[in-house]
């Protein structure tokens, strides 16, 4: 199973060894023009090893005419996106915070900050709970006490002081755009009792009015849809479709899906979901579903 930075850098490599064949170099050959081990070129082809911005572009040279604008554009996204979070690093949207919990968060999580915070919009379905980007302290909280029973309060803390950073990327310039499809089992489950469930409706009701949200919901008389399969989210990638990927969450894990044909997939599900759903002006007044 792939990590996001994983799968970033198996599909880095098979570009490169894709221009480094047709531009009729062995490895070895390639080596010795920017100036590298034979064996430095394998891990990097076989995703084993990450590669800095500025290795690409030797490499990119070295194969000259044979690299097109777009690939040269496409490579470098993908070595940025690779190398995963590190200390000082950068997203486009500031410094990666997330990398100061290293020794609280599993690695996956990290990953997946880590294109949440890369990317241009993201379209998201719910079943269970509310996206951890539109949560509200209390919600956040009450989640993570039921999903993780029995952790020590400083960690709950830590926890649900990192789903609210999060969300810091609502608020970045340029935002992410974020599309989210609520079943209405979301908005009917009493997470934290009365009052905090209220509050969370509110607050979705709040954010559903920002320009870069659009927040539906999918009501029960829908009866079955596609979403039943499981939550999942997509995220996109400024002019780069082929950054695109798919997300899927299960209780120990997460699978990371790039091909096109996944993409197109779960882009054609969430379309359907959401020509199924109610507009967002239908959260407003939802906290009465609490009383």
């Amino acid at each position: 199973m792939q990590h996001g930075p994983a799968v970033r850098r198996r599909k880095l490599g098979e570009e490169l060894r894709a221009l480094r064949d047709r531009s009729g170099l062995t490895s070895g050959e390639a080596a010795r023009i920017v100036g590298w081990h034979q064996s430095k070129i394998s891990r990097i082809e076989t995703g084993r090893s990450g590669v800095k911005p500025e290795d690409i572009r030797l490499l990119l040279d070295a194969y000259g005419e044979f690299v097109s604008p777009e690939q040269r554009a496409l490579l470098e996204a993908l070595s940025a996106s690779a190398a995963g979070p590190g200390p000082g690093g950068d997203t486009g949207r500031g410094r990666q915070w997330w990398h100061d919990y290293r020794g609280l968060l599993p690695q996956e999580y990290r990953d997946f900050i880590s294109l949440e915070a890369g990317a241009r919009s993201a379209r998201t379905v719910e079943l269970s709970v509310v996206p951890g980007l539109l949560q509200t302290p209390d919600y956040a909280r009450a989640v993570t006490r039921a999903a993780l029973g029995g952790l020590p309060e400083p960690k709950v803390d830590a926890l649900v002081e990192v789903r609210l950073a999060r969300q810091s990327v609502l608020r970045a310039d340029p935002p992410l755009e974020l599309s989210a499809v609520l079943d209405e089992a979301v908005l009917r489950r009493q997470i934290g009792g009365p009052g905090v469930m209220a509050e969370q409706l509110r607050h979705l009701a709040r954010v559903a009015r920002l320009p870069q949200v659009s927040l539906q919901v999918l009501p029960f008389s829908v009866g079955g849809h596609l979403g039943l399969t499981g939550p999942f989210v997509i995220f996109s990638f400024t002019n780069i479709a082929d950054l695109d990927v798919v997300v899927l969450d299960h209780l120990t894990s997460s699978l990371y899906l790039e091909r096109k044909e996944d993409l197109e997939a779960y882009g054609a599900a969430f379309r359907t979901i959401q020509a199924h759903a109610l507009p967002a002006p239908g959260l407003v007044g939802t906290h009465q579903l609490t009383r």
